[in-house]
């Protein structure tokens, strides 16, 4: 005579019942970890966006100064702040490089050093501050600095 056992039948069931908890518990916890990492991607991609659109920014009011000075008299004082866009911050500093510091004085302007030969007279220290501080949109304060030093 056989006989038939229902035990293990009712263990497998309860070991498909555990196994089933745990791969709804391990798809639960990878669910989760892709919807985090999207949300840092797209919080990563707007800061790269705000950096890059910052050094744009510093490289066009580099530009804009350069611009200033040629329509201004010499060591003419021309720093600027400025907010593009609501948003980024925009500070230029200007500081001369003449040959003597009477332009300067005259003129108002920072004169930075001066030089022996006229070769090397009339250049300008520029330094330019872009800064973005705004929480909202990004999620640390971005900010660029350029400094270039032009011949006039």
């Amino acid at each position: 005579m056989q006989r038939k056992n229902n035990i293990l039948k009712r263990a497998k069931n309860g070991i498909a019942m555990i196994m089933a908890i745990a791969i709804f518990v391990i798809l639960a916890t990878i669910m989760a970890l892709t919807i985090t990492l999207t949300s840092q991607t797209t919080q990563r991609t707007t800061d790269v966006y705000l950096y890059e659109q910052s050094v744009l920014l510093a490289h066009s009011a580099a530009e804009y100064a350069l611009l200033r000075i040629a329509q201004n008299p010499p060591c003419s004082n021309l720093d600027e702040n400025f907010i593009q866009d609501g948003l980024y911050h925009v500070t230029i500093h200007l500081r001369y490089i003449y040959n003597s510091n009477s332009a300067c004085t005259a003129n108002g302007g920072t004169l930075y050093t001066t030089v022996t030969t006229p070769e090397q007279n009339g250049s300008v220290l520029l330094d330019v501050t872009v800064d973005v501080n705004d929480t909202t949109v990004a999620t640390e304060p971005i900010r660029y600095f350029r400094r270039t030093l032009q011949k006039l």
